[in-house]
């Protein structure tokens, strides 16, 4: 019983003496390192973590109390002896791992690290598939390669080349990289052409081998993504190869900025090899703290005759120990301890001597990961803070290029604003610009010393001809015929390629391949189709450019334009002994006579109180209005007008009837000369309503648009093969099983009807396609051709090939002239309206003014007239002009005194309103008023 209060005492004391030790700092926390001590990476890192643990030590601010213990483990540049180093690390009771350099480590070790729950922090791993999804005790303190590979794609964008040649270590990290490249060029629409994969640790024998291959492509753009201790060797074979002259493009990734950063200026040997090419490097901004770095690391270097220079890894390794200290800083500071436990999974079996067991799981691993993620310092490259995807805020990138006895820097990019010669910092204060106007970089010299830009591909140099697929027809082979040989091939289409490939600045051979049994025609879809699948390099015929073949090929600069028109048969309209009458319809003639004597009233109206030749009797009056408006169709008037209005009138009812009287001869001028159309279709959109059977030439895209956009049932289309077929099919017409006219492409129509004469094009062209040559998608070919077609048009020369096939025909076309048709009111209702109304406005001026006369007149006599016997006499004598045998009221109030104001002439009703106006001045009587009119 003693003895039991004894061992409580014991354990109550030790719990006591444990009590205050649980809430102090540990005097030293265990950080590892893993990395390649020989290596270009491992050099610069070794130095600047050693110095990067030494000034957190002698810092106060951070981990008071606590210093960091570095365990350095060495990877041997081997992912067995990584795995094996890496667990011998974890033994030691680590709380973290800065490292490994190497991604195919990264990949093995980061399933250790998940195990025991130890951060692995890399510096240099950059393969972009060691996602936090699958390893999420892994964390890049370095630039993915995934934003490096966008910064590849935006070169090769920026300088407009469409495929190059990838050339990476056959590794982890080299396929990861390449495989996000592929996606960034696909965006850009580019492409990988070939991929040349070096295994590791290859000899150079490979390595020709492999250059060898990947020069035998088309691309001369090269990506080189590859590992920094055996890449110079890659470089020094491609110039043996002489891969490294003009036209060559080579575009590296950041492994040479270390190694050229790393090199000494009297190490710089290899230099000759690689002049001209591009190089990325990570960008670090300049700072105070950078350059006191690089200070005390060279000092060091000097210190242990290290021959290797400081390259970005050092910087990238110096902040990720900071990263690490200020995390482990917080993980205290919030009362966490560093305690391992033994993993129940982990035992050794019978026998065995790997020792598992001593593997222990740190406890607080996910509260140090998270403070890891929360890091937000500023070191020697930068911002150092972690996205939602755990990569680095702000990747950015310089872009050098290599010349002479060093690099000189030609632009940036970052996943900010792309390309540009601005630095990243500046560019963080602005609003982000992708636009392509802002995308820059300065001038590039490339290999071979020029200032050009490099095209960026060559005719493949593997002995094999360019296929080009020709469709064999039965006819129109004046525009391509495809013969039994793979030289045989002639036409139109094949003289203007042979002429553009000439015209390349390199050879490249062809071999014509021809499709179709040249009984019927080939379908020229399933010829683009071959394209797509890679059985045909290109086609060479009269293909139409139309968008569903743009989707599988490319296309060049059309050649020639061939819209789609109708053909339709023709015949002579016959002649009657009333074919003066047709050019106008019934309701024409009617509203043009009409407006004829509406025009002539409206002129006798204006020009009846002024002009004597609108005067006299009434059937004299009737006369002139009939011969006055039928005579002005001929110009023959003998009337004379003379008021204003009736002139203006005049002036414009003349015009008129010039546009009437050239209208009407032009009509019976194209009635009586021209053919008419036999079957009515006069073009486009009587043809689609109608339901008569409709011919096109059989495999062209021409059916597909008859359906799919006219939506023309297939049962009215009739496939045609050869001009006889075309002729025949027209003859009989549709009543015996023919066509009512046929739809094809103006070229192929041309050379029909050069043959045949009595049938003629109906309308306008209604589409305006062309033909081109077509191309695998992205083929740079077909950009260099469509050049080369715009300098044989600028030269003439595609006009005299045009010229030597399509001959003039031997009849004329009329094509205006075809199926004249009469002139109906719908096309001159606009010109007969404001003349009209021109009449109608002159009619009311001329009224109102008579009205206004009128009432002076009347008001003059009301005035002057002492009784009714002047007023009588008045009246008689204004009435006694007009009709003297008759006697006339002694008052106008009414309408018909009115009428009879109207009717007496202008000059009359003048002289009397003066005589009154005088009279009255005078004191004169209504007697004297009634002399003096009498006596007038």
């Amino acid at each position: 019983m003693g003895a039991g209060r004894l061992l409580v005492l014991c354990v109550a004391l030790a719990a006591a003496a444990a009590a205050p030790a649980a809430g102090q700092r540990p005097s030293a926390v265990s950080v590892g390192a893993l990395f390649t001590y020989e290596s270009v990476i491992g050099r610069a890192a070794q130095l600047a973590i050693e110095l990067a643990v030494d000034d957190v030590n002698a810092d106060a601010t951070v981990l008071a109390g606590t210093s960091l213990n570095l365990i350095t483990q060495d990877t041997n540049c081997s992912g067995f002896l990584g795995t094996i180093e890496a667990l011998e690390l974890m033994e030691k009771n680590v709380v973290a791992v800065i490292g490994p350099q190497s991604s195919g480590i990264g990949h093995v070790i980061s399933h250790v690290v998940n195990e025991l729950h130890v951060p692995l922090l890399s510096f240099a791993a950059t393969d972009p598939t060691l996602s936090a999804s699958e390893y999420p005790y892994f964390l890049r303190s370095t630039i993915n390669d995934y934003f490096q590979m966008h910064a590849v794609a935006s070169i090769v964008d920026y300088f407009q080349w469409k495929e190059v040649t990838a050339i990476f270590v056959d590794d982890d990290y080299g396929r990861g990289g390449v495989s996000v490249l592929g996606d960034a060029l696909a965006a850009k629409r580019a492409r990988i052409s070939y991929k040349a994969a070096i295994p590791p640790n290859s000899d150079t024998d490979v390595v020709s081998d492999v250059l060898f291959r990947a020069n035998m492509m088309e691309s001369r753009v090269f990506v080189v993504h590859v590992n920094p201790d055996t890449g110079m060797k890659l470089f020094s074979t491609a110039n043996k190869l002489r891969m490294m002259a003009s036209g060559y493009v080579w575009i590296v990734t950041d492994w040479l900025a270390a190694v050229l950063d790393s090199s000494k200026s009297s190490d710089r040997n290899d230099m000759n090899y690689i002049q001209g090419i591009i190089v990325l490097r990570q960008h670090t901004p300049d700072s105070v703290a950078k350059s006191k770095f690089i200070s005390k690391w060279n000092n060091m270097a000097r210190n242990r005759s290290i021959d290797s220079a400081l390259n970005s890894y050092g910087f990238y390794a110096y902040d990720s120990v900071w990263t690490v200290a200020h995390a482990i800083d917080r993980f205290l500071d919030s009362g966490q301890q560093i305690n391992f436990s033994v993993d129940p999974r982990l035992h050794d079996s019978n026998g065995s001597t790997l020792r598992l067991s001593t593997l222990k799981i740190f406890d607080g691993g996910e509260q140090l990961l998270q403070q890891l993620l929360l890091t937000n310092i500023t070191g020697l490259t930068g911002q150092v803070r972690f996205d939602s995807d755990r990569n680095l805020v702000q990747p950015a990138y310089d872009i050098l290029n290599v010349g002479g006895s060093g690099s000189r820097l030609i632009g940036y990019w970052s996943n900010y604003s792309g390309l540009s010669v601005a630095s990243p910092e500046i560019l963080y204060r602005k609003p982000p610009n992708r636009s392509t106007s802002a995308q820059r970089l300065y001038s590039v010299v490339w290999p071979g010393d020029i200032t050009t830009k490099p095209r960026g591909w060559v005719f493949p140099n593997n002995g094999k001809p360019l296929r080009v697929g020709v469709p064999n027809k039965p006819s129109f082979k004046e525009l391509v015929s495809g013969g039994k040989g793979p030289d045989n091939a002639s036409g139109y289409s094949i003289d203007i390629f042979n002429a553009a490939i000439k015209l390349l600045p390199y050879p490249v051979p062809c071999q014509f391949i021809a499709i179709g049994d040249g009984i019927n025609n080939p379908n020229y879809d399933d010829i683009i189709n071959r394209i797509s699948t890679n059985s045909l390099d290109a086609a060479v015929g009269d293909f139409a450019i139309v968008r569903n073949r743009t989707k599988i090929a490319e296309f060049t600069q059309p050649y020639i334009e061939a819209g789609l028109v109708i053909v339709a048969p023709a015949r002579r309209a016959n002649s009657s002994a009333w074919a003066f009458l047709k050019p106008f319809t019934v309701e024409m003639w009617c509203v043009t006579g009409a407006l004829f004597l509406f025009v002539g009233v409206v002129v006798w109206i204006l020009e009846h109180r002024t002009n004597e030749e609108f005067r006299g009797s009434p059937r004299q009056q009737v006369l002139t209005i009939f011969w006055f408006s039928f005579s002005t169709m001929f110009f023959a008037h003998r009337q004379n007008t003379v008021s204003a209005l009736g002139r203006f009138v005049l002036i414009i009812w003349l015009f008129v009837v010039l546009i009437i009287n050239s209208s009407y001869t032009a009509s019976l001028t194209s009635i009586l000369t021209v053919q008419q159309l036999a079957t009515g279709i006069t073009g486009l959109d009587n043809l689609v309503a109608s339901a008569l059977p409709i011919g096109y030439q059989a495999g062209k895209f021409v059916r597909n648009y008859l359906i799919d956009e006219l939506n023309i049932p297939e049962s009215r289309l009739v496939p045609l093969s050869t001009i006889q077929e075309y002729a025949d099919a027209l003859n009989r017409g549709p009543k015996n099983g023919g066509v009512a006219a046929i739809v094809d492409e103006m070229p192929c129509v041309e050379i029909f009807l050069s043959s045949y004469c009595k049938f003629r094009i109906v309308g306008q062209e209604f589409t305006k396609e062309g033909w081109g040559f077509a191309f695998q998608r992205d083929s740079p070919l077909a950009a260099d051709l469509s050049t080369a077609i715009l300098q044989l048009s600028e030269s003439g020369q595609l006009q005299r090939i045009h010229d030597e096939w399509f001959t003039d025909p031997s009849c004329g076309s009329e094509d205006s002239g075809l199926g004249a048709v009469q002139l109906s009111l719908g096309s001159f209702w606009g010109l007969f309206l404001v003349c009209a109304l021109i009449c109608t406005l002159a009619l009311m001026v001329f009224f109102g003014r008579v009205c206004w006369q009128y009432s002076r007149y009347s008001n003059s006599k009301a005035d002057g007239e002492p009784g009714a016997a002047a007023a009588a006499a008045v009246t008689t004598a204004i009435v006694s002009e007009m009709q003297p045998s008759k006697p006339r009221p002694t008052r106008l109030g009414s309408f018909k005194e009115l009428m009879q104001f109207v009717d007496t002439k202008e000059e009359e009703i003048k002289k009397v309103m003066k005589r009154r106006t005088c009279e009255k001045d005078n004191g004169a009587g209504g007697s004297s008023h009634g002399r003096s009119i009498s006596s007038a």
